[in-house]
């Protein structure tokens, strides 16, 4: 008899501070979605990580802060992650770029291969979408392998209610999205010649610049 396979562990991030965060209700949609998939889900808030603003010589004084060491930790226990971001300004939240630069300066580096999912939810007809393009920037220079296909929800004031998407073809394309990438995930897990695949999809050379963050070793 073949053993099952070990569940896969999926860190679900609601990127916003806000106790009512429309966000954060996403994230926690999705994050029912991947157990009832059978996924190991740890659901974290912004507020989990608090962290000052990034300075180095406040790095050289007292060293990496308890909030980074803490997104660190769980990021390594997990094989993907899924952040449901809001949009400022048709950017990313600065509380999130902030917790992404103190995190990348912990060595091993947290971001490097690993998947990540992003989403949003957003009053705008946008959905947040251009957030989300802002947030790839520093993940997958990071060497995350953010999954190509995201999703934003517009008009979320009134597309979500009591937890669910009203939307029943809209309820359907998150489900789908979740899954198809939790699928990747899983697949990458349990088959390591998906992680060539996926950086040649990205067109970098198998082998190559492991962590972009850091210089070659001497």
């Amino acid at each position: 008899m073949t053993p099952a396979a070990p569940k896969l562990n999926v860190l679900v991030l609601a990127a916003s501070l806000r106790a009512e965060s429309m966000n954060r209700k996403l994230a926690e949609l999705a994050a029912k979605i991947a157990e009832h998939s059978g996924a190991k889900v740890d659901l974290a808030s912004m507020r989990d990580f608090d962290v000052p603003l990034y300075d180095g010589d406040l790095q050289e004084g007292a060293g990496i802060p308890q909030g980074a060491l803490q997104f660190q930790r769980r990021l390594v226990a997990s094989d993907a992650f899924i952040v449901a971001s809001p949009e400022y300004n048709r950017s990313m939240p600065g509380t999130v770029k902030n917790l992404i630069d103190w995190t990348s300066r912990l060595r091993p580096q947290p971001f490097d291969g690993r998947h990540g999912l992003l989403v949003s939810a957003s009053p705008s007809h946008a959905g947040g979408n251009h957030g989300l393009w802002a947030l790839r920037v520093p993940f997958e220079h990071l060497g995350t392998r953010i999954f190509p296909d995201m999703f934003s929800l517009a008009t979320a004031q009134t597309a979500l209610a009591d937890g669910e998407l009203v939307d029943p073809a809209l309820r359907e394309r998150f489900e789908t999205n979740v899954l198809a990438f939790l699928s990747l995930a899983e697949a990458a897990k349990h088959y390591p010649c998906m992680k060539r695949a996926w950086v040649e999809f990205l067109g970098e050379p198998p082998g190559e610049g492991g962590d972009r963050a850091d210089p070659a070793p001497t």
